[in-house]
């Protein structure tokens, strides 16, 4: 008797929320699969248990009263968290397939997701994956992103979040630079360097050099006569002999890895915990979206601790 009582309960509360949300029983019983004298007769139940009046009526219209307007909101949570146990269990039955939009910084895109994929699409044959590389920062949910990672702290409440492997930045610079100009053995000995500077495409701010000094982090803003705003591009014009500059290991592994640049005061690298998986509280239980940030985390944990 209990269980039917807290099930009649369920029923006139979703039976409510449907009605408020929706502008009529009829629409609510639609929704529901049920006659309209049904969202009716449970709503009228749920106002006796209540002891309240939830919906003012006439022949046109229906609208909640104050009580119901206060207790539509909750009711309208109760409603959120059904439909989510049903999607969570539907979802856990199915196999991951379907489009699935990935937002990813540059760098990150480029050195670590893109490689990642073909090995993601064997996994997972029916999923088919959409790239999006920006330093730009998207409105997830605008846009319609199912997976995005991003360097950097954010603070966007409608997502979820987890972090992955921390990376290490350290200076490089090419060989022939060094030979020609010598090696700094602290990061004071850089003012007498060429050095080549990163400004974020997000912001136009410069980025500000870390180096780690004893106990305690330290930045550094050098007057660099090169300046560009994409880490690759760095890359690139450090291998070509510009200078010293700062990048992020796993960005520079591929040129370290061919002999065309090598670290320059490693001693005082330091590692960051910034990059973090962003997806939407409404994609949490999709199939593709879980395979994804599962693999993602292998393949962090997999890259970030190869690189020299």
């Amino acid at each position: 008797m209990k269980e039917r009582i807290a099930l009649e309960r369920l029923t006139g509360l979703i039976a409510f929320a449907r009605a408020g949300s929706l502008g009529s029983y009829a629409a609510a019983a639609r929704s529901m699969a049920v006659s309209p004298s049904a969202v009716s007769k449970s709503i009228q139940r749920l106002e006796r248990r209540l002891g309240v009046s939830l919906f003012t009526r006439t022949t046109r219209s229906l609208s909640l009263t104050p009580e119901g307007r206060e207790l539509h909101e909750r009711a309208l949570r109760l409603l959120e968290d059904a439909e989510a146990i049903e999607q969570a269990a539907t979802a856990s039955r199915l196999e991951p397939s379907g489009t699935l939009r990935v937002a990813a910084s540059l760098p990150i895109g480029i050195h670590v997701i893109a490689p990642a994929l073909p090995a993601f699409r064997e996994l997972y044959p029916e999923v088919s994956v959409d790239l999006r590389l920006s330093d730009q920062f998207l409105d997830m949910i605008e846009q319609g992103i199912d997976v995005a990672v991003r360097i950097g702290d954010l603070a966007d409440t409608r997502l979820l979040s987890r972090k992955l492997a921390p990376h290490r930045l350290c200076a490089f610079a090419s060989p022939a630079y060094l030979a020609a100009r010598g090696i700094p053995r602290h990061p004071d000995e850089l003012e007498g360097h060429e050095t080549v500077s990163l400004r974020y495409q997000s912001s136009g701010q410069a980025f500000r050099w870390p180096f780690r000094i004893g106990e305690r982090t330290v930045e550094i803003l050098p007057h660099s006569r090169l300046v560009v705003d994409a880490s690759d591009a760095l890359v690139e014009t450090l291998a070509a002999g510009g200078g010293i500059g700062i990048a992020a290991t796993f960005v520079a592994a591929p040129r370290v890895a061919r002999g065309e640049l090598v670290p320059v005061l490693s001693e005082f690298a330091v590692e960051r915990h910034n990059i973090t998986a962003l997806w939407p509280e409404s994609r949490k239980a999709n199939p593709a979206v879980r395979a994804f940030i599962t693999q993602l985390r292998e393949v962090f944990d997999e890259r970030m601790g190869a690189v020299p």
